[in-house]
């Protein structure tokens, strides 16, 4: 079964992190989880969005470069991107933009976009080009009016090379990052991070008369979503990153993030418990 593989899924995450909701607005800005593919539907036959068990008879996802060939793992090598529009910098970014930059990146050699293999995209929603990095191709189908597709050559997805850093680029060009580079953060940041938002999920569980977790959620979402973008996780399942975080409590941990107002009450019915 093809999967879907940990580098292409940060990727994802970090532009559904920045581009599903604009900044200026609190609206959303368009970009849904559904329009973040890596994995081909069931019937989706050859390509990169297809890993070893779905390539046809001389696909050119394989057979037109030996990164390609010495690459090929049950991994699919693509990602596609919807439809978005976010205003940052004084300017309104969209699809379009976003795939001019990249495809001027990639053409002007960019250390970080050379596991870049093509870019099918569309400078102005109608016409449909297509920037191969061998050469061999220059256009695609209708689709790619509303998507943007990037293939990445397979040895870069078998080894596990972070494919970031254009993206992360392109965030930081427009004003969408902006010093705090999530990215890079250490492993003494991230326990912080997690320790922060497991106080702020169990303060707001244990103080507001018990929220469900998903209103706890709510208010910490910021530091929900810069979690996701340094793990690599799905900011759209931030419920399953709380749970995550929770479960890994101590008791010293859940101790100091009770309120000492209702420390007590909880003292008293974990013994009632006990007792029953």
């Amino acid at each position: 079964m093809t999967r879907t593989p940990t580098n292409l899924l940060a990727v994802r995450s970090l532009l559904l992190t920045h581009l599903n909701v604009d900044p200026n607005t609190d609206r959303p800005a368009d970009l849904e989880p559904a329009e973040v593919g890596i994995v081909g539907d069931p019937a989706h036959r050859g390509g990169y969005h297809c890993g070893s068990d779905r390539v046809v008879t001389n696909d050119y996802s394989v057979v037109e470069s030996s990164r390609d060939r010495d690459g090929l793992t049950l991994d699919a090598a693509a990602l596609d991107v919807g439809g978005f529009e976010v205003r940052s910098g004084g300017r309104t970014h969209t699809l379009p933009s976003f795939s001019i930059w990249c495809v001027g990146e990639c053409a002007a050699n960019a250390t970080d976009t050379r596991d870049i293999r093509e870019i099918i995209y569309s400078p102005d929603g109608t016409t449909v080009k297509r920037w191969d990095r061998l050469g061999k191709r220059t256009s695609g189908d209708s689709s790619h009016r509303w998507h943007t597709h990037v293939s990445f050559f397979r040895d870069a997805i078998k080894a596990g090379r972070d494919q970031r850093p254009l993206f992360h680029r392109y965030l930081t060009s427009i004003g969408l990052i902006k010093g705090d580079d999530d990215m890079d953060m250490t492993a003494g940041e991230r326990q912080a991070l997690i320790e922060d938002i497991a106080a702020g999920v169990l303060n707001a569980q244990l103080g507001r008369s018990g929220p469900s977790l998903g209103n706890a959620v709510q208010t910490t979402y910021v530091q929900v979503a810069k979690l996701a973008a340094a793990t690599g996780q799905d900011p759209t399942n931030a419920e399953a990153i709380v749970a995550g975080v929770l479960a890994g409590l101590s008791p010293e941990r859940i101790a100091a993030a009770i309120p000492l107002s209702l420390a007590k009450q909880v003292a008293d019915e974990l013994a009632r418990r006990l007792v029953a």
